[in-house]
């Protein structure tokens, strides 16, 4: 290190590290360019999801995953980060330019540290233990630190609304044909380092199946189980709804995950109310306050250690100035 800006060495590592941020169909659509004084956060839009999300919105809430895993990663490594959301407005792509300071790092970010290479998305079932309340409002304060609100569905008629939203959105996705091929395509072998990952010799199997036929019944079905037995329901939401919020909602979400990694939990998300415009607004009214829903979470303590979701090299996400 030197007195000024982390070497080339640091800053990769941080960028490796804010890789491991969560993404829709792990797309990973991040790009990291190494500026004099900074990194600078691209969206990576050949990696959109025009039919899942049309407006990008899931795709900048990635990046501000990303981003947070960067802002941790180089306070354990005794930098402290300014970040400038959305520097040129003329550039669209670019999210946000990140400086650098030398800092002490304080214990909690050396501990959320740790986490990020233990977080996982969990689909699995949890175990049957409720969350402690004092766990449930370390989540909240950490949405809070970033200017988003997380709201805990804590009462049965709320989570009962929010599983039977999650049902409706199931049927109306899986019966759309464009929104099952592009669930299909992401489908891909761990050896592509992206997507959703299945064995490589039944990849062509699936692919046909989900392409051709409407499953919407029996995954909502299932959906509806994740969603009646999960230990907590939660809503992250914004006052807004403009890529600023997104970004916003992004550093939010990752804030949350880690802090629950670090507490013995694990999360996935029920995000079907969100991705189907019309049910977003309903989601939004089970929290009881004003705001845009942009995220269903499910939280609880994991029964089984899952391995990591594949990741593209990071060299194949750091681009030159």
């Amino acid at each position: 290190m030197n007195d000024t800006n982390p070497n080339a060495t640091a800053l990769k590592a941080m960028i490796q590290a804010a890789t491991l941020a969560p993404s829709s169909h792990n797309t990973q659509p991040w790009l990291f360019r190494l500026k004099e004084s900074s990194v600078e956060l691209l969206a990576d839009r050949t990696r959109a999801l025009p039919v899942n999300d049309p407006d990008d919105r899931e795709l900048t809430l990635s990046c501000g995953c990303a981003l947070y895993n960067l802002r941790v990663a180089a306070a354990a490594a005794g930098w402290q980060t300014t970040v400038e959301p959305f520097p040129d407005p003329a550039d669209a792509d670019l999210l946000a330019r990140v400086r650098f300071q030398p800092t002490a790092a304080t214990p909690t970010e050396a501990e959320l540290h740790e986490a990020m290479a233990a977080r996982r998305t969990y689909r699995e079932r949890f175990a049957d233990t409720p969350v402690d309340p004092i766990v449930s409002q370390s989540l909240v304060d950490a949405a809070q630190a970033e200017g988003v609100t997380l709201s805990l569905l804590d009462t049965e008629d709320r989570r009962a609304a929010a599983a039977a939203l999650v049902v409706e959105g199931d049927a109306l996705q899986w019966a759309n044909p464009s929104w099952r091929r592009e669930l299909a395509a992401w489908m891909h072998p761990r050896r592509r380092g992206d997507g959703l990952l299945l064995p490589a010799l039944a990849i062509p199997v699936a692919q046909l199946v989900v392409r051709s036929f409407d499953m919407g019944h029996g995954v909502a079905a299932k959906d509806r189980q994740l969603a009646d037995e999960s230990p907590l329901l939660a809503v992250l939401s914004t006052s807004g709804d403009t890529p600023g919020d997104w970004l916003a909602a992004g550093q939010a979400l990752q804030h949350v995950l880690l802090e629950g990694v670090y507490r013995g939990l694990q999360a996935s998300y029920l995000n079907q109310p969100i991705q189907v415009a019309a049910l977003r607004p309903k989601l939004q009214q089970l929290t009881g306050r004003p705001g845009d829903a942009q995220l269903l979470l499910r939280l609880g303590s994991p029964t089984k250690a899952l391995p990591a979701a594949p990741r593209r090299p990071v060299s194949d996400v750091i681009v030159t100035a």
